[in-house]
């Protein structure tokens, strides 16, 4: 098998390439916030390397409830087998050699927090908002690569599919000549004010609740969370660039999916917190535990970094929900293998310090990455400990289905390669609404009226992205 690899020229913002496919069904951006703003001259996230631009899936995987819709050459078969079974499957259907980039064809897309619903039994009382499926999963024979460490960019394809190969020039042609930028689309606006789902009364009984269930010894940790909505009209994809602009992260993603035969929703997520990366049998995750804010500042914001950094409260929140994946890894990995190789590293972000430690591992001979995602989902680090519990508070707790908020995004290769995030920090824009949720981990300890505080912090950069489309300001 020849791997089929065409360079491309390299620009520092990606989205210059991404907006040849934006508006195509089931395009993606995988996108490590590397963004330079040409007005400042300030680079983006310090911790990001590669950036994955898709497009034209040869198979799509939809999940919803208990169906799950697999399409292929405009043949759609139902099933009601295991969604990651199914994915697991399709994948070892096209076997596919070693190569040095992160993604050259597989499976991108998201999985939902609710999908957990198909490896736990949970009850079914918060309302469903966002009404999108649990999973939806592209499968691509080609991608673009831009890797801002070595500066190129490559088209990269494994040749899987006859079209692939015939239209193999025509496609190196498309990213050869940048997209004109064109201004037929509508702008983006936010019509409304932004609608929480709880208010702070609301939020505090909700907080007084899981202190209740932690004094009992149900649990040690509850994420607790709000949702926050608005009215919106135009091209998303313009709020997406003011997103990214205002806070670049490591694990953003820009995914533009059919919901209907009619209509199209987005997904624009600034995520910073690694989920699940395999490499081989490297198995790594960086879960994020302890915040504060950022503050213009510098004496403030020192301050604030250091405070965070010599918070035992916050450190052992930390190592509580380490442990919980080291257990969850631990599941599909080599016995001994699993170790906390870093914990509680300040890393700094625009608009908050966090917290995050490094787990890492040796994946089983029998176990595939896919294997690995389901035995850790959804994230301990944005459910509790116990994890199952910490679900069954959630769901009684917070009026709305998360959907998206605290699933995954990412990409699972043919060559077995998976890298995802934990999709915090992350909206959908859909019927004419956004939305996005913002939470916090709760222990015995916990004050209320901070615990709400980190809530609307860490929602801040999306709140200041719709501030900038308000038309009510204007």
């Amino acid at each position: 098998m020849t791997i089929m690899q065409h360079p491309l020229s390299y620009y520092h913002d990606s989205a210059l390439l991404f907006e040849r496919i934006k508006n195509d069904d089931w395009a993606m951006l995988l996108d490590s916030g590397q963004l330079l703003n040409s007005d400042t001259g300030k680079a983006g996230s310090q911790y990001g390397r590669y950036d994955i631009l898709v497009a034209e899936p040869f198979i799509t995987v939809v999940t919803t409830g208990p169906k799950t819709m697999i399409t292929q050459q405009g043949i759609e078969t139902e099933s009601e087998a295991d969604p990651f079974s199914i994915v697991n499957q399709l994948l070892q259907q096209y076997p596919a050699h070693k190569t040095q980039h992160p993604f050259a064809g597989g499976a991108l897309g998201y999985f939902a927090y609710d999908l957990g619903r198909r490896i736990e039994k949970l009850p079914n009382i918060a309302v469903t908002a966002a009404d999108i499926p649990d999973m939806m999963l592209g499968f691509y024979d080609w991608a673009i690569v831009v890797d801002h460490r070595e500066k190129l960019t490559t088209l990269v394809s494994h040749g899987l599919t006859t079209a692939t190969k015939a239209n193999w020039q025509a496609l190196c042609a498309k990213f050869d000549k940048l997209a004109h930028t064109t201004s037929d689309s509508a702008p983006f606006a936010v019509l409304t004010t932004i609608q929480s789902n709880l208010s702070e009364r609301q939020y505090q009984q909700a907080f007084a609740k899981v202190k209740n269930y932690i004094a009992a010894g149900d649990c040690y940790q509850v994420n607790l969370a709000q949702r926050f909505a608005a009215k919106v009209q135009g091209d998303s994809w313009q709020a997406y660039k003011k997103l990214r602009e205002i806070s670049p992260a490591p694990f953003m993603a820009y995914m533009n999916l059919p919901i209907s035969a009619s209509e199209n929703f987005q997904i624009l997520s600034n995520s910073p917190e690694r989920f699940l990366q395999t490499d081989g049998h490297h198995v790594e995750t960086r879960p994020i535990k302890g915040t504060r804010p950022r503050s213009a500042d510098p004496a403030q914001d020192l301050a604030y970094a250091n405070e965070l950094i010599g918070s035992l409260k916050d450190r052992a929140e930390n190592v509580m929900i380490v442990d919980l994946l080291r257990n969850d890894i631990g599941k599909n990995c080599v016995i001994g293998s699993v170790k906390a190789d870093q914990l509680f590293q300040l890393q700094s972000f625009a608009n908050v310090h966090h917290l995050v430690s490094i787990v890492t591992g040796k994946l089983n001979k029998t176990a595939t990455a896919v294997d690995l995602l389901k035995g850790c989902f959804p994230g301990g680090s944005i459910t509790g400990a116990p994890k199952l519990r910490a679900m069954q508070i959630i769901e009684e707790l917070e009026p709305h289905k998360r959907g998206l908020y605290c699933g995954a995004i990412g990409y699972i290769g043919f060559d077995g390669k998976m890298d995802t995030n934990i999709a915090i920090r992350t909206a959908v824009i859909a019927n004419s609404e956004i939305s996005f949720y913002a939470g916090g981990g709760i222990v015995a300890d916990s004050i209320g009226e901070k615990e709400y505080k980190e809530t609307l912090d860490k929602a801040s950069n999306l709140k200041a992205m719709l501030d900038f489309f308000n038309l009510r300001d204007k």
